[in-house]
């Protein structure tokens, strides 16, 4: 089992011919975004991730007792680091679908003054090299379909294709993001033996628009952010009944795209 102590690659990793080292990429995406990436497996960076938590989400929180479980359990968390604060991480666990083996992927976040910067990017590319090396070669998570920023990273950069929509996914929540919205999820699939990047998408796809700045929307005018919400999950569950998926997002018409999903490589 891998132990979250080095970014050496493990034999079991294996990716497709021509596609660069994930670790290589990892490194080089921290690089670029200022930061370390170091596995969290103590108790003690416990308090370091809620930190976190608690200026991304305000209310959330996760017992620090937690990230030492995932870490013996090899489901190490990760971190990024700059100058010795860590500011932000990736958190997930092995899990078990009708798919078979994945990462579930459950938590990203990075501190408010480091966002935008590329912190996000590389603790998922630090995710995915973690799995490789475990032999596992998809990851999975939830996100709000409302989000254009969310949508844009998870299809634009990393090139994951959503294929299962989910009304109310958490039922009420009660942190300062969510409080008082419906929490509808996507749930998006990462196939990690490919390059990370955006698809060709042919240009008469089908797409579903959506608010540029939902959380903006929802504090201007809550009723018409909720209609625009009933909205959205209506177009997107009648176009996966007809056996389409999120395959991208057009951030000038900020939309997410669909293709059949027979299409989908």
């Amino acid at each position: 089992m891998w132990s979250g102590r080095s970014f050496r690659r493990q034999p079991a990793a294996d990716t497709s011919p021509g596609v660069t080292d994930p670790w290589e990429l990892a490194q080089a995406a921290a690089g670029t975004a200022g930061v370390k990436l170091r596995a969290l497996t103590s108790v003690d960076d416990g308090d370091a991730v809620a930190r976190v938590i608690a200026a991304t989400w305000g209310g959330q929180h996760l017992d620090r007792e937690v990230i030492k479980a995932l870490g013996v359990s090899g489901n190490a968390v990760w971190g990024a680091e700059a100058e010795g604060e860590v500011v932000g991480f990736v958190l997930g666990w092995a899990g078990v679908d009708d798919d078979g083996l994945h990462v579930h992927s459950h938590m990203l976040a990075s501190l408010p003054d480091r966002r935008h910067r590329g912190v996000g990017y590389a603790l998922k590319l630090a995710q995915r090299a973690q799995a490789l090396d475990q032999g596992i070669d998809v990851v999975r998570w939830t996100f709000d379909p409302m989000v254009a920023r969310n949508a844009w990273f998870n299809a634009g950069k990393l090139g994951t294709v959503s294929d299962r929509f989910v009304r109310d996914f958490y039922g009420v929540m009660t942190d300062a993001l969510n409080a008082g919205d419906r929490t509808d999820r996507l749930v998006t699939r990462w196939d990690l033996g490919r390059e990370p990047g955006p698809r060709e998408l042919p240009s008469d796809a089908p797409v579903v628009a959506v608010p540029a700045d939902h959380h903006g929307s929802r504090g201007a005018d809550p009723e018409v952010a909720r209609r625009q919400r009933d909205e959205v999950a209506a177009s997107i569950e009648a176009l996966m009944a007809d056996g389409y998926v999120v395959a991208g997002f057009d951030r000038d018409r900020s939309a997410h795209v669909f293709v059949a999903r027979e299409s989908v490589s």
